[in-house]
């Protein structure tokens, strides 16, 4: 199949796709320049998602911590949603002039096909692409795809997302990745009862130490800051990698950075 035959849909900003040039902001590739291109839809609904434009749309009943700021209302599934042909896509991220790609959601596992398909598309110029991708690990990619890829950033979520635990806790999929050899684990953590219950997900997936990442939440500087002084201690007394939220201090909580 041709790549510009295969439509992929994407989180829209502006007039066109939600595809731009930073750095990343979390994980073991934090500070890397990288394109980012974010598709659209999830399968699960996280209450602090930072990205509710990609599954909260009117007339779902999913619920989300905006949902208590002035004026904040579901988005527009129309609005929010772009479709574009995996050619046009390739194109808008060779713009960039970087080879290094993340693909981001949503989740991104819900559109393999067109994924594939880009990559195959951008390595036509046989130029050392290097792609990782992010996603939930509730699905596992099939061969083809987990060849394709250089890095997986999987990040399991905890009760703290406010998700049941038999749509966010997948073992099975996580050993999978494990197996791989590509893969992070990073998980988002509010207070300390959620470290015991990153131990139980590592346990139960067979995850190694050194690939376990422990990220505070938050969607401003503040909220960050008070999780990260002790979580600092907590990951140096684990022996595991802490993250911070590189993009949220520079640019706060802001699209397209």
């Amino acid at each position: 199949m041709r790549g510009e035959d295969v439509d992929m849909k994407l989180a829209r900003m502006g007039d066109g796709a939600e595809i731009f040039y930073t750095l990343q902001g979390e994980g073991v590739s934090v500070g890397m320049p990288a394109v980012f291109v974010r598709v659209s839809l999830c399968n699960l609904h996280c209450v602090w998602c930072d990205t509710d434009h990609t599954w909260n749309f009117v007339g779902t009943p999913w619920v989300h911590e905006k949902d208590a700021q002035p004026g904040y209302q579901k988005h527009c599934k129309e609005d929010a949603i772009i479709e574009m042909g995996v050619a046009e896509i390739a194109a808008e991220v060779r713009k960039y002039g970087c080879r290094h790609v993340v693909l981001t959601g949503g989740e991104p596992l819900l559109q393999e096909e067109g994924l594939l398909e880009l990559i195959t598309e951008l390595r036509k110029d046989g130029g050392d692409w290097f792609f990782e991708m992010e996603t939930n690990g509730t699905r596992l990619p099939g061969e083809s795809l987990m060849a394709a890829l250089g890095q997986f950033n999987v990040s399991p979520k905890l009760a703290n997302s406010g998700v049941s635990q038999t749509l966010r806790e997948k073992p099975e999929v996580i050993r999978g990745l494990v197996a791989s050899g590509k893969a992070w684990f990073k998980f988002v953590v509010e207070k300390e009862a959620d470290i015991a219950e990153v131990m139980g997900l590592v346990k139960k997936g067979g995850i190694l130490m050194d690939r376990v990442i422990l990220m505070p939440e938050g969607r401003n500087v503040a909220e960050i800051d008070k999780v990260a002084p002790w979580l600092a201690e907590r990951c140096r007394d684990l022996g595991v990698r802490m993250s911070d939220r590189l993009h949220v201090r520079l640019w706060g909580d802001r699209r397209g950075v």
